[in-house]
Parts: structure tokens; C-alpha cells; sequence
């Protein structure tokens, strides 16, 4: 694995208040994804834009709770907060053994690649364990 791509690195810090799920199946993912779609909206975030940060964010939003719920135990939190310079994404679970490991020489038709995509649409990266939970964290800038 290369260890520039997902670091072990503290969470950035983030004053501001976020939106908040706990999930504990793959069949709630439908459901975060269209709660972060209308608050996204709400918060006034264009999709009509070339580049929209809505469908960037719901992106990388999916790909790491999926990957908690996949690789991790326990429930999986997962979390959006507004940074200074963007967008902070925070999912957490229970397996605090090891971090994230982006797929090394597979086929990408045999999947894996979620992580090597959330680290091309996002400023930062990394994963750190902090009061008996794994953090798997990403900023996108806005």
C-alpha cells in the first residue's frame, strides 16, 4: 500500500456543527445519500455547476461509509462538517487494527478502487484511531 495516499494523520479539527448518521447496513446507504442531497441543497450547493460539489461529496461520502460497513465492525458513524477550505468527511467504526488499504495491481473490474477515487476528489486525507474508533477522514475543497 502506499502510505501517502491514505496517511495516518489526525482528523482536522472542525468547529462548526455537522450532519450525523449511524448506519449498520449497505441498505442505508439510498437513504444517507438522499438526506445529504437535500441538505447539500439546503446549505445552497449548485448541482447545475460543471463540477458539481453535491455529487463529489455524495461520491466520497459513500465510498468510505461502504467501506466501513464492508471492512469494519460495529456500527459505522459518519459525518459532514463544513471546514475552513471546504468540506470535511468523517466515518468511523470499530476495527481499529489496521486502515483503510487502497486495492495494489487488481482488475478494476473486480472493484476496490473506491479509495484510489475519493483520494483524486479530495485537498486531504488520512485515518487515525481516537477513543476506541477508527477515523477514516477526507476534505473536499468547495
Amino acid at each position: 500500500m502506499d502510505p501517502g495516499l491514505w496517511p495516518h494523520s489526525p482528523v482536522p479539527r472542525s468547529d462548526g456543527t455537522g450532519w450525523e448518521w449511524r448506519l449498520s447496513s449497505l441498505a442505508q446507504l439510498h437513504l444517507l445519500r438522499a438526506e445529504v442531497r437535500t441538505r447539500l441543497r439546503a446549505a445552497g450547493c449548485d448541482e447545475s455547476a460543471d463540477d458539481p460539489l453535491s455529487d463529489r461529496l455524495l461520491l466520497a461520502m459513500d465510498e468510505l461509509s461502504s467501506n466501513g460497513l464492508r471492512h469494519g465492525s460495529g456500527p459505522v458513524g459518519a459525518r459532514v462538517v463544513p471546514v475552513p477550505g471546504g468540506w470535511l468527511i468523517d466515518v468511523t467504526d470499530d476495527e481499529t487494527d489496521h486502515g483503510p488499504e487502497p486495492a495494489v495491481d487488481r482488475d478494476p473490474a473486480f472493484g476496490g478502487m473506491g479509495l484510489h477515487l475519493v483520494a483524486r476528489l479530495t485537498t486531504d486525507r488520512g485515518w487515525t484511531v481516537t477513543g476506541g474508533r477508527k477515523h477514516v477522514w477526507a476534505c473536499l475543497p468547495p
